[in-house]
C-alpha cells in the first residue's frame, strides 16, 4: 500500500513538470536581445544576464573608457580575464584560417577611412603605410600570465566583429546551467539554438533578409532551420554605392595588407557554425576576403554559408550545407 501511494505521489509530480515557454527581451551590447526558452521552473535570466552583459563591457567594450580592452588601446599593462583569452585565441584561428582577412586590429584604418565611429580627419592613400605598421594580428601576443604584449605600442585592437556571436554562446551556456535544453536566442540579428521550438514540436525557424528590399523594409530571402546550432549574418546591402560605368553594386572594405578601402561585390554572408563566436567571425571575413578565396576556404570547413553578392546590374547567390536544403 505505501508502495502504491509513493508510486501515485511521483505519477503526479512528474505531470506537473511541464516546461513552460519563457520570454526575455532588452538591450545590451549597443543592441537589442530577444530569448525564448522552455524550462520546467522560472529561468529568473534578469539578474544573470545583467552580470554578463557587465562581465562583457567590462572586457572587451571600447565604448566603455575603462574597459579591458580600452586600456589596453590606450598602452596599459593589465592582466586580462578569461573571456579576453577566449576571444583573442578564437580570433588568432579565425585569423590564421582566414589568411590574415580576419583581423581585429583593422579598426584603426576603419577609423582613418571614415567608416568607423572615430573617424580621422584629413586621410587619405599618402597616410596608409603609418598605420599599417600597427595591423597585424601577428604583431599581439598573450603572456603566460595574460597579459596582452604588442609589437608596437600603437597597434588597436576591437572584438566587435566576433563578440556578439561570443555573447551568444555564453548566453546558451547560462541557460543550460539552468536546466533549458530548447531556446532560441538573438542578439543583434545572431542567433543561437538548442533542441525545437516546443509551441509547434517543430526545429527552429529563422530568416535572412532579402538585399533586394526597399530600404525601410525587411522581405525575407531564405528561411533556415535550426537545432544546436548557431546563425551569424554579416551585410552591406543597405549601404552600397552603384558604379555609374558598369552598373555593379559594391560596398566598401578595408584590405588589411595594403590599408586600402576597396570595393567588394558580397553584400551579404550568412554562416551556420556548431557556436555562433565562429559563425560571426567567419560572416566578417567572407565580407573582405576575395569571393574565390572565401569559396575555398567554405570547402574546407564544417559550416554552412550562403553569400549574396553583385555581379553587374543583378544578384547572384552562393550557399553550401543547410542552404542548398532551405526554402526560397
Amino acid at each position: 500500500m505505501n508502495r502504491l501511494i509513493l508510486l501515485l505521489v511521483f505519477f503526479v509530480s512528474s505531470c506537473t513538470n511541464v516546461s513552460t515557454r519563457q520570454q526575455y527581451n532588452g538591450e545590451a551590447l549597443g543592441t537589442t536581445y530577444s530569448i525564448i526558452a522552455y524550462a520546467d521552473e522560472d529561468l529568473e535570466l534578469d539578474q544573470s544576464l545583467s552580470e554578463l552583459f557587465d562581465r562583457l563591457n567590462q572586457s572587451m567594450s571600447t565604448y566603455h573608457p575603462q574597459s579591458d580592452i580600452s586600456r589596453i588601446n590606450r598602452g596599459e599593462r593589465i592582466q586580462v580575464d578569461s573571456l579576453f583569452r577566449f576571444m583573442f585565441e578564437k580570433s588568432a584561428q579565425i585569423n590564421r584560417l582566414t589568411s590574415g582577412y580576419f583581423d581585429p586590429t583593422v579598426g584603426i584604418l576603419v577609423d582613418a577611412w571614415g567608416f568607423g565611429a572615430e573617424s580621422l580627419n584629413s586621410f587619405n592613400a599618402v597616410q596608409v603605410d603609418s598605420l599599417l605598421e600597427f595591423v597585424g594580428f601577428s604583431k599581439l601576443s598573450l603572456s603566460d600570465t595574460n597579459e596582452l604584449v604588442k609589437a608596437f605600442p600603437g597597434t588597436r585592437i576591437d572584438f566587435n566583429a566576433i563578440a556578439k556571436g561570443y555573447a551568444l554562446d555564453l548566453i546558451a551556456d547560462l541557460l543550460a546551467a539552468k536546466n533549458s535544453s530548447n531556446f532560441l536566442i538573438e542578439l543583434g540579428g545572431e542567433i543561437v539554438t538548442r533542441g525545437i521550438n516546443l509551441d509547434r514540436a517543430k526545429p527552429w525557424r529563422v530568416g535572412i533578409d532579402d538585399p533586394n528590399a526597399t530600404v525601410g523594409e525587411r522581405s525575407i530571402t531564405r528561411t533556415i532551420t535550426l537545432t544546436d546550432e548557431a546563425m551569424a549574418t554579416s551585410g552591406n546591402y543597405r549601404k552600397f554605392r552603384i558604379d555609374s560605368l558598369t552598373g555593379e553594386r559594391y560596398v566598401h572594405t578595408i584590405n588589411p595588407f595594403t590599408g586600402l578601402a576597396v570595393p567588394s561585390s558580397v553584400l551579404s554572408a550568412s554562416v551556420i557554425a556548431l557556436d555562433c563566436a565562429t559563425a560571426d567571425a567567419f560572416a566578417t571575413a567572407f565580407m573582405t576576403m576575395p569571393l574565390e578565396d572565401s569559396k575555398r576556404l567554405i570547402a574546407q570547413e564544417d559550416i554552412s554559408v550562403f553569400l549574396i553578392y553583385a555581379v553587374e546590374d543583378r544578384l547572384e547567390t552562393f550557399q553550401t550545407g543547410k542552404f542548398t536544403k532551405a526554402s526560397e
